[in-house]
């Protein structure tokens, strides 16, 4: 995978830079693919369904609205992504049982941590064009994180 640096150089100013005020988790540092949405907020039912299916490589962009409230991943969740193929997962929220997950192979960015899950009530939508942290994720668009930042661009690169 290029360097998010080096695609920056190269793309600029075609390119979106997600605010560096996620956290990352997983063992995997690097992460790219194509962009799948979530919006749901406090219940993350929605993303346990999404995980449970072939991620093919792709990031999973979950839109919890900032919640600091309660986390939306925790060790099962991001278990199944591994075993499902996901590259990784943007959370604009929390997670919980981070010990875990940072053993696992999968790269995850979020606000932060929280003890307490989610509630599963089965609200939320998928495949939205969501906008926050700076950056509007458009479904099919590609996502690529390294030590650097987090960069969404509209091509594969």
């Amino acid at each position: 995978m290029q360097k998010t640096s080096d695609i920056s150089d190269q793309l600029h100013p075609n390119v979106q830079y997600l605010e560096p005020i996620y956290n990352g988790y997983g063992a995997k540092i690097d992460f790219s693919g194509v962009i799948h949405t979530i919006k749901c907020f406090e219940d993350n039912s929605l993303v346990r369904e999404v995980l449970d299916t072939d991620g093919q490589g792709g990031v999973l962009v979950v839109d919890a609205g900032g919640s600091r409230r309660c986390a939306m991943l925790g060790d099962q969740l991001a278990a199944k992504a591994v075993k499902n193929n996901w590259s990784g997962i943007i959370i604009y929220g929390l997670i919980r049982d981070s010990e875990m997950i940072n053993k696992m192979s999968i790269g995850v960015r979020a606000l932060g941590t929280h003890p307490l899950k989610s509630i599963k009530k089965g609200v939320g939508e998928q495949s939205l064009n969501l906008s926050f942290s700076g950056v509007n994720f458009v479904p099919g668009d590609y996502l690529y994180a390294d030590q650097d930042g987090v960069i969404i661009v509209k091509e594969l690169v």
